[in-house]
């Protein structure tokens, strides 16, 4: 059984950085696409940025483009989200995601983490 345990959310002020982290057990990690994905209550699951198994493919949502990295540690089965000049628009419960398909779409997506809020404040 896979499992994916996000962490490294929490409360800051506009302009903050934050790093999430997201560490995978249980599958083979170097096998999986990983991708980051943001909800707020009452609104859809957005997609914020996916990572290909080799860590040389990486795509963002235009949202956070410029100020969001994604990368991943093969060999301690972590993928992260490096967060800068955070907005309060980027406030959600942040959840990481494992699959087979390099998707922006919630439904090709196998696995998810319980997810991580994150807040920023104006």
């Amino acid at each position: 059984q896979v499992q994916l345990v996000e962490s490294g959310g929490g409360l800051v002020q506009a302009g903050d950085s934050l790093r999430l982290s997201c560490a995978v057990s249980g599958g083979t990690f170097s096998s999986y696409v990983l991708g980051w994905f943001r909800q707020v209550p009452g609104k859809e699951g957005e997609f914020v940025s996916i990572i290909t198994w080799s860590g040389d493919g990486t795509y963002y949502a235009d949202s956070v483009k410029g100020r969001f990295t994604i990368s991943r540690d093969n060999a301690k089965n972590t993928v992260f989200l490096q967060m800068n000049s955070l907005k309060p628009e980027d406030t959600a419960v942040y959840y990481c995601a494992a699959g087979r398909k390099y998707s922006v779409y919630r439904q090709t997506y196998d696995y998810w983490g319980q997810g991580t809020q994150v807040t920023v404040s104006s």
